[in-house]
């Protein structure tokens, strides 16, 4: 069996395409992880085109920043919109939601207690878990100031505290401890969480950040090892104020299923560290992102007008979606965004008057365009909670029909990210692209790079180049 077989993902299946006369409301949680995109990446790389499961979309199109306006009123985030016809199919408009969070200067960042906890099981034992960890976590290490605090807690059959709480200006001190960490022994994971809530609640900071970066290849095989188990005690553990995210490592066993889904659950966000260049990329380049939360549980619902909008179809956040009465209650837990973060949503809808997927029903009422709410599209409306906030807050806002542009005149980020989606949709399948190649979707990301300061871009490029040889060959 090749190593990659004994890998874990969760079940994916796409969301299918939504009758508006049957079921107008779509509801959704946000998401900012970006671990399938450098995952993806990284079997690639290995010359292997990733399993279906493994590509999450939301993912893909969310790893990219993209340039949208920031707020300007005293809401942690701003919500644009914008619609063009769809590139892979002319008869169909994408709608995209962005949202943009407030950024934060390094600088102006809350006191942060940042707890390590590091696997060091013997699983961890090669060049791309522990070795490439330590190096990761010591870049984060160069940028903590002397307000921070650093504690490592590692755990392998046993666990254990290696560093108490340390001034994040006793840089020698804090990256000779992540030095001296060796792989050896069985992966009690469960008890290292349990340990590094406890330290992480031992130095708590009121008012800052408080956060848990787990690295690890998932493998646990001690105490509690089933995900759900694990994601209970986690639920369970944030009602303290203590976030929990999860930086992957690794190939061959690698739990990527558990890793998802115990950030989520931890209002955090999953990344997969594939390589240093990305481990700078998560640790200092989006360094506030990865700490500071701006806005917990953000949820976002369209109403879609049956007169104006025939057809819809949410692209990814397949394992983000939630019941249309979880928007307005406060209880239900949703992806937080980070200072400066962007999240793109988005839909393929199907315009009445459009040829739909489905025939339409002999005998339901027809929805009429004429009256007051014609031009409408559709009614978005987003709730979050301010950090330390149990009441949520509530922004909406109607979809014109007359706001859908030409694809040309569309922004050059709506397209790239169209191009990104076109993408992930072909490497799980292309169920709902039609004929589109990887070809047209080079071709479109290349006219859209703009502004790629860090050469995101410019490498997702060769990236569908990868995909495209990797797919053509004999029997794949």
């Amino acid at each position: 069996m090749p190593p990659e077989a004994r890998e874990r993902y969760s079940p994916l299946a796409d969301n299918p395409v939504k009758q508006v006369a049957e079921a107008p409301v779509s509801t959704f949680s946000i998401d900012v992880d970006t671990g399938s995109y450098s995952n993806v990446r990284r079997l690639l790389n290995a010359g292997q085109l990733p399993p279906a499961d493994a590509v999450r979309v939301e993912e893909l199109i969310n790893y990219f920043p993209y340039d949208y306006p920031l707020p300007t009123d005293d809401r942690p985030f701003a919500v644009h919109s914008e619609m063009a016809p769809a590139p892979w199919n002319a008869e169909r408009v994408l709608l995209r939601v962005g949202i943009k969070g407030q950024d934060v200067a390094k600088q102006a960042l809350p006191p942060a207690n940042v707890v390590f906890l590091v696997d060091v099981s013997g699983s961890m034992n090669s060049a791309d878990k522990l070795p490439l960890l330590k190096s990761a976590l010591k870049l984060l290490v160069t940028q903590m100031r002397a307000e921070d605090r650093i504690s490592l807690v590692t755990y392998a059959s046993g666990t254990r505290v290696i560093l108490p709480p340390t001034p994040g200006t006793e840089k020698a001190g804090i990256s000779a401890a992540i030095d001296a960490l060796q792989a050896g022994g069985s992966t009690a994971g469960a008890s290292g969480i349990q340990l590094a809530y406890a330290a992480a609640q031992q130095s708590f900071i009121k008012g800052g950040i408080n956060r848990i970066l787990l690295a690890t290849d998932g493998d646990f095989n001690v105490g509690i090892a089933d995900t759900r188990q694990l994601k209970s005690l986690i639920e369970e553990k944030r009602k303290s104020g203590i976030s929990l995210s999860t930086l992957g490592f690794g190939t061959g066993n690698y739990n990527e299923a558990m890793m998802e889904q115990i950030a989520d659950v931890g209002d955090g966000a999953y990344s997969y560290i594939d390589s240093l260049m990305e481990g700078h990329k998560v640790l200092v380049n989006e360094l506030t992102s990865t700490l500071a939360t701006i806005a917990r549980d953000v949820k976002v619902q369209i109403e879609f007008n049956p007169a104006v909008v025939r057809e819809y179809r949410l692209i990814g956040y397949e394992n983000r979606q939630l019941a249309r009465e979880d928007f307005n209650n406060d209880q239900v837990d949703a992806g937080d965004i980070g200072a400066g973060h962007t999240v793109t949503a988005l839909y393929e809808l199907t315009l009445a008057g459009s040829k739909s997927s489905v025939d339409p029903l002999r005998y339901a009422p027809q929805a009429s365009a004429e009256g007051p709410l014609g031009n409408e599209l559709g009614h978005l409306k987003l709730r979050y909670k301010q950090p330390g906030a149990s009441t949520s807050q509530l922004i909406d806002f109607t979809l014109q029909r007359q706001a859908i542009k030409a694809l040309d005149a569309a922004s050059s980020e709506f397209r790239f990210a169209s191009a990104v989606a076109a993408y992930g949709q072909l490497l799980r399948g292309g169920k709902y692209t039609g004929n589109w190649s990887y070809a047209e979707v080079r071709q479109l990301a290349l006219a859209n790079t703009g502004s790629d300061p860090y050469g995101y871009r410019g490498e997702f490029l060769r990236l569908i180049d990868l995909a495209a040889a990797l797919g053509s060959k004999p029997g794949s």
